[in-house]
C-alpha cells in the first residue's frame, strides 16, 4: 500500500552537478561558458489531480485488509493442527496406558504359568504361549513409547517450543454449539470465509474504479535552482515551475485489456468466496454429525472394553482352578487389549468431532 500511494503524493530529489571543460568558452572577447561548473537543484513534482493514483491507493489500502483476513486464516489453520497434534498427545497417552496394562497381564499370567511348570503343575506348551504373549504385548508397549514422542515433538513443533511438548489437560468440551448457531457463525466469523470476502470485495472494487483510468491528471513540477559561476543563459539562483496536463486519448487497448482481466479476477474471487461458504455449511454439517455418531461409538466401546475385562478376570479365575486352558486366557488377554484399544480410538474420534464442530463453526481458534 505504501509502494502505492507514493505515485500520489509529491516527491522532492536534490541534483548536483559538476562540469569541467578543457578551457572557458569565449565569444565576443566574454567567457560564455566557464570551464568549471556547478549547478545545484531541488525539483518537486507533485500531483495536483491524479484519480488513477487515488483509486490504486484505496485498492491497496483493500488488500492490506486481504492480507489480514488471509492471516487470519493461516493462524486458524495452524490452530486447527495443533489442536489436532494436541488431542493425538492424549490419545497415545491412553494408547500407551492400554498397551501397559495388556502387557502386565501377560506378565502375570505368564509367571503363573512358569510357576506352575516349575511347580510341576503345569506344562511347557501352557509357558510357551503365555511367554509369547508377554514379549507380544512388550513390544507393542515399546512402539506406544515411540508414538508419544513422535506425538510430543509434533506438538513442540507447531508451538515453536525448543522441546517437545506434553499435554496438561485431557477435559473434552461440553460447551459445544448447536446446529443452528454453528451455521450462523459459519457465515460470518470462520476466518476463511471471511477472507475470501475481503477478496471479493476487493476485487470488485477494482472493476467500479476502472473509471479513473480515462481520466487526465495534472502534475506540479518545480525546481529551485543555484548556478556557479552564472552563464548568460543561466544566472546564479532562480526557480522554474510547470503545470503538465495529460490526457490519455489512447493507448492501444491497454485499459480495455485491464478493465476485462480485472472483471474476470473478481469474478473468481466471488466464486471462491462462494465456495469456501459451501464448504464452511458442510463443515458444520459432518461436523455435527459426527459428534453426535461418535458419541454413541465412544459410549459402546466403554461397554465392549468393560465387558473385556469382565470376561479376562472370568478367564484367568477359570484357569487358575483349573477349569480351562491358557488359550481361553490369551485370547481374552488380546480381545481386552483390542478393546481397550478401540475405546481409546473412540474417545479420540469424539474429541476430534467437537474439534471438527469448533473449526467449522469459527469459534476455533
Amino acid at each position: 500500500m505504501e509502494e502505492v500511494r507514493a505515485s500520489s503524493l509529491p516527491s522532492l530529489i536534490g541534483l548536483g552537478t559538476y562540469t569541467r571543460l578543457d578551457h572557458d568558452r569565449i565569444s565576443g572577447g566574454e567567457v560564455v561558458l566557464p570551464k568549471s561548473g556547478l549547478n545545484l537543484n531541488v525539483t518537486l513534482d507533485a500531483p495536483l489531480l491524479y484519480p488513477k493514483g487515488w483509486v490504486q491507493w484505496g485498492q491497496a489500502s483493500d488488500q492490506v485488509e486481504v492480507a489480514v483476513a488471509a492471516e487470519a486464516d493461516v493462524r486458524r489453520t495452524i490452530a486447527v493442527s495443533t489442536g489436532r497434534a494436541y488431542l493425538t498427545i492424549i490419545t497415545q497417552k491412553r494408547l500407551l496406558e492400554t498397551a501397559r496394562i495388556a502387557r502386565d497381564n501377560a506378565k502375570s499370567h505368564y509367571e503363573f504359568t512358569h510357576a506352575q511348570r516349575m511347580g510341576g503343575v503345569g506344562n511347557r506348551l501352557d509357558e510357551a504361549r503365555a511367554a509369547q504373549e508377554f514379549t507380544t504385548d512388550e513390544v507393542t508397549l515399546q512402539n506406544q513409547h515411540v508414538a508419544l514422542l513422535k506425538a510430543r515433538e509434533a506438538l513442540g513443533v507447531l508451538v515453536a517450543a525448543p522441546a517437545p511438548v506434553d499435554t496438561a489437560d485431557e477435559g473434552v468440551p461440553t460447551q459445544m454449539p448447536s446446529f443452528h448457531d454453528a451455521m450462523n457463525e459459519a457465515d460470518h466469523a470462520r476466518a476463511d470465509v471471511v477472507a475470501r470476502r475481503r477478496a471479493a470485495k476487493a476485487a470488485d472494487r477494482t472493476v467500479d474504479d476502472a473509471w479513473a483510468d480515462y481520466l487526465p491528471y495534472l502534475n506540479l513540477i518545480a525546481f529551485p535552482f543555484y548556478q556557479t559561476p552564472p552563464t548568460p543563459t543561466i544566472p546564479q539562483t532562480g526557480w522554474q515551475a510547470e503545470l503538465v496536463l495529460t490526457v490519455p486519448f489512447y493507448d492501444g487497448g491497454l485499459r480495455y485489456g485491464l478493465e476485462h482481466e480485472r472483471a474476470a479476477n473478481a469474478e473468481e474471487a466471488r466464486l471462491n468466496a462462494e465456495s469456501t461458504l459451501r464448504q464452511a455449511r458442510s463443515d458444520v454439517r459432518i461436523a455435527f454429525e459426527e459428534m453426535q455418531r461418535e458419541d454413541i461409538a465412544l459410549d459402546q466401546a466403554n461397554q465392549s472394553a468393560d465387558f473385556a475385562r469382565r470376561a479376562l478376570n472370568l478367564a484367568n479365575t477359570a484357569y487358575r482352578a483349573g477349569a480351562t486352558t491358557n488359550l481361553e486366557v490369551i485370547d481374552a488377554e488380546r480381545q481386552a487389549r483390542d478393546a481397550e484399544t478401540q475405546a481409546a480410538i473412540a474417545e479420540d474420534a469424539s474429541r476430534e468431532a467437537r474439534l471438527d464442530l469448533l473449526a467449522a463453526s469459527g469459534r476455533f481458534p
